[in-house]
């Protein structure tokens, strides 16, 4: 179809190159340059979507990300469907493909327009009082009719075939907004020297430069400038200018999340190019320049397609060089929409009337009627006419008194509103600025700001064209400075021709209609009326965030951009109060809709749960282990042979350990490097143990509590030098454990000269366990005296194992003789497989998880996370004898001296035995002291541990009970569904427990 509505001439498109692409499944032409919105409006179509809740034809209502009516989908193939995209922002490519929402069979004649029909059944709140009765209706017929009719577009079926990525940026000054305050911001921000990115939600970096034709700045014409300064910016190696990029979230310390849009607007992507890419970037100063939005009016039947914002059809015309209708009405409170009236005219578009509420007009009125344009002053607009788009108006002049006389009928195919600017205050909001009202104005504006931060431009109420600039210049000039640099200097810019933007109207206009029935919309998408917002009130509704939810204004995908300072003006009248007492709604991220592709980023699919593996992991394959997750980690859990089921690997794994020899991938246990001069006094301060006095050489286990006295993680610290330690942690516990020790280093110790270092994937550890753990070793090892006498239980030395350097740790997890062998991780699988070759000599085996459980178990050793619940101090978990009783202080001291961990009634680590040892307890079943006891009766403990020993040939169990070590030899009951089961309360060293094997 030929593009029947272009201008002559002019806009910022190339006509020369012709772009097809279909609405609807019907085929159309715009040009390269042109937006989804300005094609369609240059084909003359303007019914673009249908409303929430009414389904009423919805047309273009602006140019920008603030659009509520023209809501799209865009399928570029099976896969890649993106419902609720604004036409506005959606950038033309050949052979896009985009369809309209929220209607059926079609868009012209949609069989959900009977909900309009309907509309007064379907009042605000209708739905709190309309589904409650009969009660049984509500999972069977109201709920699933309410779920099938929820929701705006159609979210896809498949998996999102696109690619995201995350980056991480920093800079001195980050400015948002390009308009004229931003590009002056950002220039002086680049002069004082500082480093600065510039974002922009739009494809072309210039704001409302743009569509700018009459101002001119230094004797140039304000786009010509604007095109200068982005060009000068750009060569500037300090200044990264970033287009197509919406700053959608601030969050705490200047830490802003922006959008950056790769790919949506090209027609063949390049192949694993992404689609989106997340920003995250800490800025030492941010300017926000994020501009003004227009306000729509709110007039009865303000919503047929047609009717649109004034600055929106002046964009469309001097930057798109399209008609947006071939006779205009004009509505304004505000002088901007003479100068769209003009800009109109020139275009060719008839203008039939500007009307103007304000009964003395404004700057631009005598240069209108100079134009030759009428204009009505005093005047409101009381209905529109049109089924599919807007055909006329009827007109009227508000008296003094309030009435509305010398009513007119004027014909038309376009109305442009506009009821002044709303500053763009979402993201200082977000910063957890302070907002003050501006009476005189009527809008809200920057107050108290909480970081590191000034709002500059019409984002902060200054609207003169010429104030603009300098304010974004000065806005640019001081955080460059308080960044900390002190080059450039201020000045001022010679602004001339600029538009005047004075003038607002707030809330409901007058009319002559019963405004009971009358349809006058605020929210345009969720159809959300001015008596809607008069009904909250009388239903007793009297704060802004419960009008909003009581009607939903505001909720919809644009997030009351164009509504809520209508609404709030509405509701206040209502009231009888002033706006700032009504309250105003949270800005809360994101400032538009953002892809949920964006957020995960590459975690999805396999890297949804990101999968970590051992070094040794692909030889564990090839021995046949079956894996287990334990946090991000794939553990080896057991090595089937031939025939085996779980419990038989398991088994014989304990066994082979226990008689033999057995070896166990301990890579994963958490490990940190401290090194420094006060390393020894750091780790004495941070675990319950005494270090001061430990020998290089020496191991020590370690318990860490808590400030309140409760175990919080364990491992054993190997002492390497006077100023190192290798410390190791849980599995799971690794980075909790560096954070807490970071977290008292740099809070309560800033003192200390000792540094942290996450070793974790570059050692990788094999654990030999057993009585011929010394012989496996013994041909491999080099420069270490691993005999009994030459290297005793809890020690450790460095020298060199099948070639390649090691930390040889003499220690046990099992009570058998053993040695944990630390290598680079480079060497993990040759080391583990020269192990490997020994251990089967003796008969040995390699053993997995469960098996390090059960032998664990055997020998009463705790496993934190599993046998605590950070509930227990260390002498309740069984290890109060690690506790450095002549310490002046550690974390957790006073926590442990509280009078209640002194009641002797606390739960203490304890073994069970089974009365049957034939019967394995459940773990996390809870102990009581009789059979049978009754519902609700208080429960001594729970399970922790439970297993079947096959050293011991029987079933063992751990559990925290209530005096618990004061009760060995008593019977307790464990009730199961098929009945209590009987135990006894026992020692938790069930294998050894003079520990004669430890030092075999």
């Amino acid at each position: 179809m030929t593009a029947s509505l272009r201008t002559a001439a002019g806009g910022r498109i190339d006509r020369a190159k012709p772009i097809n692409f279909t609405f609807d499944g019907v085929a159309y032409q715009g040009v390269r340059g042109d937006t989804l919105a300005s094609a369609l409006l240059a084909n003359g179509v303007h019914l673009i979507g249908r409303s929430f809740k009414y389904h009423r034809p919805r047309g273009i209502m602006s140019a920008g990300s603030e659009e509520a009516n023209a809501m799209v989908t865009v399928i570029r193939d099976a896969g890649r469907t993106t419902p609720n995209l604004r036409a506005t922002q959606v950038e033309l490519y050949e052979g896009l493909v985009a369809i309209s929402q929220n209607r059926w069979p079609s868009l012209k004649f949609d069989a959900g327009a009977v909900n309009d029909a309907m509309s007064p059944f379907f009042a605000s709140g209708f739905y709190y009082k309309t589904f409650m009765w009969p009660q049984s209706f509500w999972k069977t017929v109201y709920e699933p009719k309410i779920r099938a009719a929820a929701g705006f577009g159609e979210a896809p079926k498949v998996a999102d075939p696109d690619r995201y990525l995350n980056r991480y940026a920093h800079c001195d000054v980050l400015v948002v907004g390009s308009g004229p305050a931003g590009l002056a911001a950002t220039i002086a921000a680049a002069e004082t020297g500082a480093s600065v990115i510039l974002v922009d939600e739009q494809a072309e970096l210039g704001g409302s430069l743009l569509a700018e034709t009459t101002a001119t700045i230094e004797g140039r014409a304000a786009r010509d400038w604007a095109t200068d300064i982005i060009m000068s910016l750009a060569l500037n190696d300090r200044v990264r200018l970033m287009p197509r990029t919406t700053a959608f979230g601030w969050y705490s310390d200047n830490f802003v999340a922006l959008a950056e849009r790769l790919t949506d607007h090209v027609a063949q992507p390049e192949a694993r190019m992404p689609r989106e890419r997340l920003w995250q970037v800490r800025a030492k100063q941010v300017v926000i320049a994020a501009g003004a939005i227009e306000r729509p009016l709110v007039f009865p039947e303000n919503d047929r397609p047609g009717i649109m914002l004034a600055d929106a059809a002046r964009t469309y015309v001097n930057r798109y060089g399209v008609k947006p209708g071939n006779r205009a009405v004009v509505f304004t409170a505000c002088d901007s929409a003479y100068q769209a009236a003009l800009d109109l005219k020139a275009a060719g578009i008839d203008i039939a009337v500007i009307a103007d509420i304000r009964p003395d007009g404004g700057a631009l009125t005598a240069a209108a009627r100079e134009a030759g344009i009428r204009v009505s002053l005093g005047a409101t607009l009381m209905s529109t006419s049109g089924r599919l788009r807007v055909n006329a108006v009827r007109l009227g002049r508000v008296g003094t008194d309030g009435t509305v006389r010398d009513r007119e009928t004027v014909s038309c195919d376009l109305v442009l509103m506009s009821g002044g600017w709303t500053p763009t205050v979402h993201l200082f909001s977000q910063s957890r600025g302070k907002l003050r009202y501006d009476e005189a104005k009527q809008i809200f504006v920057p107050g108290f700001a909480r970081d590191e931060e000034r709002s500059a431009g019409a984002c902060r109420g200054v609207f003169d064209f010429g104030a603009v600039i300098n304010d974004g210049f000065a806005a640019g000039h001081d955080a460059g400075r308080d960044a900390g640099f002190d080059k450039g200097a201020l000045k001022t810019f010679d602004v001339a021709g600029e538009t005047s933007q004075e003038g607002f109207y707030t809330g409901a206009l007058p009319h002559d209609r019963n405004a009971n029935r009358v349809k006058a919309f605020v929210d345009f998408q969720h159809d959300v009326t001015a008596k809607d917002i008069k009904l909250a009130t009388r239903e007793g509704f009297r704060s802004i965030e419960h009008v909003k939810r009581y009607t939903t204004t505001g909720m919809a995908t644009d997030q009351g951009k164009t509504s809520n300072i209508n609404a709030l003006a509405i509701a206040a009248k209502a009231i009888d109060k002033k706006v700032p007492q009504v309250g105003l709604t949270t800005f809360r991220p994101p400032y538009t809709p953002t892809t949920f592709g964006l957020f995960a980023g590459t975690a999805r699919g396999d890297l949804f749960d990101p999968v970590r593996k051992t070094a040794m992991h692909e030889a564990e394959v090839e021995m046949g282990a079956v894996f287990e997750d334990v946090g991000l980690w794939k553990r080896a859990w057991y090595y089937p042979r031939a025939g085996e089921s779980m419990h038989d690997a398991v088994n014989r794994e304990c066994k082979t350990v226990r008689e033999k020899v057995g070896m166990f991938d301990a890579s994963t246990l958490g490990k940190i490097e401290v090194v420094g001069p006060d390393a020894a006094e750091f780790m004495h301060r941070i675990y319950v143990n005494p270090f001061m006095k430990l020998e290089p050489g020496r191991l020590r286990y370690g318990i860490m509590t808590r400030d309140d006295g409760f175990v919080y993680d364990d491992g054993v610290v190997g002492r390497m030098a006077p100023d190192r330690f290798h410390v190791t942690t849980t599995t799971g516990g690794a980075p909790r454990v560096l954070s807490h020790m970071e977290d008292y280093l740099q809070t309560e110790w800033s003192d200390l000269k000792v540094w942290f270092t996450s070793t974790t994937e570059q050692w990788a550890v094999v654990a030999v366990q057993g009585p011929h753990a010394r012989d496996v070793l013994a041909p491999l090892v080099e420069g270490i005296d691993i005999s009994r006498e030459g290297m005793p239980h809890m020690s450790v030395k460095e020298g060199r194992i099948c070639g390649v350097p090691t930390r040889l740790f003499r220690m046990s997890f099992t009570g058998e003789a053993g040695f944990e062998v630390n290598v680079p991780a480079a060497y993990g699988r040759a080391v583990w497989q020269a192990i490997h070759a020994e251990v089967v000599k003796y008969d040995g085996c390699a053993y997995g998880t469960e098996a390090m459980h059960v032998l664990r178990a055997e020998k009463g050793y705790i496993i934190v996370g599993q046998d605590t619940d950070g509930t227990l101090t260390p002498d309740e978990a069984g290890v109060g004898w690690a506790v450095g009783k002549a310490k002046a202080d550690f974390v957790g001291k006073r926590g442990l001296m509280r009078p209640d961990l002194q009641d002797p009634n606390r739960k203490q680590f304890v073994g069970l035995l089974t009365v049957d040892p034939g019967v394995v307890l459940e773990e996390g079943a809870q102990i009581t002291e009789v059979a049978q006891p009754a519902i609700g009766e208080h429960a001594l403990g729970h399970v922790t541990s439970a297993y079947w020993s096959a050293n011991l040939g029987r079933s063992i169990a751990l559990c925290n009970l209530e005096r618990g070590r004061s009760r060995y030899g008593e019977t307790v009951y464990v009730p199961m569904p098929g009945g209590s089961i009987a135990a006894k309360v026992v020692d938790p060293i069930f294998i050894d427990k003079e520990g004669a094997r430890l030092n075999g």
